[in-house]
């Protein structure tokens, strides 16, 4: 099939992917951010974060959110595509690292769906957001190849310190066996 019609099959499965990971994220974060779909808002996730180990709660909630919130919205409109990747699977280490403990599947409270999200938020990020996209119809300024490994690497080193900190925090506090 030829003319201005025409379908390409790459792009618009990079569209459903990005709708698709994007939409559910979004949701998440605004969970996070304002209470909706049933979640905390950020007073509640923010005790939420602290009795995970991310401290001090209200920011750590307030970023989480808006990793998600703010990076699903950005992939699924396909806008600024490598720091929207970034950002979402920076977020969703941060939440498979709580996860990890209860191994892999979602059923045990597992890193599945964090590690599914983040995995497909880095895959946006690197191959870019198609041809249906808000990046493609401003000529890709906010989609250049250099800002791929710029943004991954950035929120790499970002969750790198912001669960090495949990971790370090973690492991210092006592057990509630070791409490007097």
């Amino acid at each position: 099939m030829t003319g201005c019609f025409h379908v390409h099959r790459r792009d618009l499965g990079l569209l459903l992917l990005r709708v698709g990971i994007g939409g559910a994220l979004t949701a998440h974060g605004t969970q996070k951010l304002f209470g909706w779909f049933g979640g905390g808002g950020i007073e509640g996730t923010g005790t939420a974060m602290e009795s995970m180990g991310y401290i001090p709660g209200r920011p750590s909630a307030i970023a989480s959110g808006l990793a998600e919130a703010g990076g699903g919205t950005l992939l699924a409109l396909g806008l600024a595509t490598p720091f929207a990747g970034a950002a979402a699977s920076g977020g969703m280490a941060g939440a498979a690292a709580v996860h990890a403990p209860n191994g892999f599947f979602t059923t045990e409270g597992g890193y599945e769906l964090p590690a599914a999200f983040g995995t497909a938020a880095a895959s946006l990020a690197l191959t870019g957001p198609g041809r249906y996209s808000v990046d493609h119809a401003i000529g890709h300024v906010l989609d250049r190849d250099w800002m791929v490994p710029l943004a991954l690497v950035a929120s790499a080193v970002a969750a790198v310190c912001v669960v090495g900190t949990r971790q370090r925090r973690l492991r210092a506090e006592p057990t509630p066996a070791e409490t007097p």
